[in-house]
């Protein structure tokens, strides 16, 4: 397994990345001011969001393969995905490789339940309440009985600019208000909500925004990046006198 070198300096992380055309900002794993570690990228052509998100297309498994692949030759140190529906193929794609694969942002549900006291769940917002099925979050190792799920696909500028690629630019105003909006009915609706897990990895730009409107840990593709490039690239503590 390729891993860190002797420095404690990590490959970069690498992205398997959806077909699409339109501008990611920061926050976006595909933006490349969101990390302090470099990321690389690899497009699978024509998986579209219509093809992993609307109509899962299983045709698509194997480029999905092929780009962990070469993701790996070309020096990853671990492999994501800018798309939380790859939980369906999590288990293909950690079997494809010899270094580790997160392949969405849902591999935090399990864990983020077993933080919360009894009675309480996570709140999952994704592209689409109704494509989000038992098997991707089986394939996160999520239980569905813990999970409360809210989805964007009926809000008009997250549909038409990142479901249906109408536009090339969002609006950034426009798509937080609607995010933010979906998650307080969420809580409204479940109120024994208690904290957040983001799908789609487009709302990531938004974290801070939900958070601060709901007041609850919003967990998403960036701080589980975050975390696995962490274990990638530990580095010896500064000598100090013990305490305690």
């Amino acid at each position: 397994m390729t891993g860190p070198n002797r420095a404690g300096e990590a490959g970069p992380i690498g992205v398997i990345c959806l077909d699409t055309s339109y501008g990611k900002i920061p926050g976006h794993i595909r933006n490349p001011a969101t990390f302090g570690f470099p990321v690389i990228l690899q497009v699978v052509v024509d998986a579209t969001p219509e093809r992993v998100v609307s109509r899962p297309d299983p045709a698509l498994l194997q480029p999905f393969l092929d780009a962990a692949a070469a993701l790996a030759a070309a020096g990853a140190s671990a492999i994501t995905s800018a798309c939380g529906f790859l939980a369906l193929f999590q288990r293909e794609l950690a079997g494809a490789v010899a270094i580790p694969v997160y392949a969405s942002s849902l591999l935090q549900v399990p864990m983020v339940a077993r933080m919360l006291p009894p009675g309480r769940v996570v709140g999952v917002l994704t592209a689409d309440a109704s494509s989000l099925s038992q098997a991707h979050l089986a394939g996160a190792g999520a239980d569905p009985a813990a999970v409360r799920v809210a989805g964007m696909a009926g809000q008009p500028e997250f549909r038409e600019v990142i479901l249906e690629g109408k536009r090339d630019e969002l609006d950034p105003a426009r798509l937080s208000h609607e995010v933010t909006g979906v998650a307080e009915r969420l809580l409204r609706d479940h109120p024994e909500v208690g904290a957040l897990v983001l799908e789609c990895t487009d709302l990531a730009s938004f974290a801070h925004d939900i958070q601060a409107r709901t007041g609850l840990p919003v967990f998403d593709i960036v701080t589980l990046t975050n975390l696995v490039h962490a274990s990638l690239s530990r580095r010896p503590f500064p000598a100090a006198v013990r305490t305690g």
